[in-house]
């Protein structure tokens, strides 16, 4: 089984990390394979973490460079279940403000959608609507 398995659904990518502990060593083919992804357009991304127990701050890093270009580029990145040590690490250093978590990979996709009445419309439109 490959570390990191990517696939797409709807138009949003899903990467799932195949690791107890992800390290320095794997953190930048990760960070390769992400950031190739982004220069090919994918915006809006969900990392699954979890069969990832732990995180160490390397690949944490590359988890906030990852949300910092995604968010110049007006996307998203959410996280799919971080571990304990993870969860434990991102509340010590602040990154919890910055990461949208989730409980599953179909919670975290359902997170993008956004209701018809949370767009602002032309009233006209809005007239039809209602």
């Amino acid at each position: 089984m490959k570390e990191f398995e990517k696939r797409y659904h709807c138009g949003f990518l899903i990467a799932n990390i195949h690791l107890k502990k992800a390290t320095i060593l794997e953190a930048l083919d990760f960070k390769s394979e992400i950031d190739e992804e982004i220069q090919q357009g994918q915006h809006n991304i969900v990392i699954d973490l979890s069969e990832c127990e732990f995180l160490d701050s390397t690949f944490i890093g590359v988890l906030v460079v990852t949300w910092k270009k995604l968010k110049a580029k007006g996307g998203k990145l959410k996280l799919v279940k971080p571990g304990y040590f993870a969860k434990s690490v991102f509340y010590l250093t602040g990154a919890i403000e910055i990461f949208e978590t989730y409980e599953s990979v179909q919670e975290a996709l359902s997170s993008f959608i956004t209701p018809i009445e949370d767009y602002e419309v032309g009233s006209n439109l809005k007239q039809k609507l209602n």
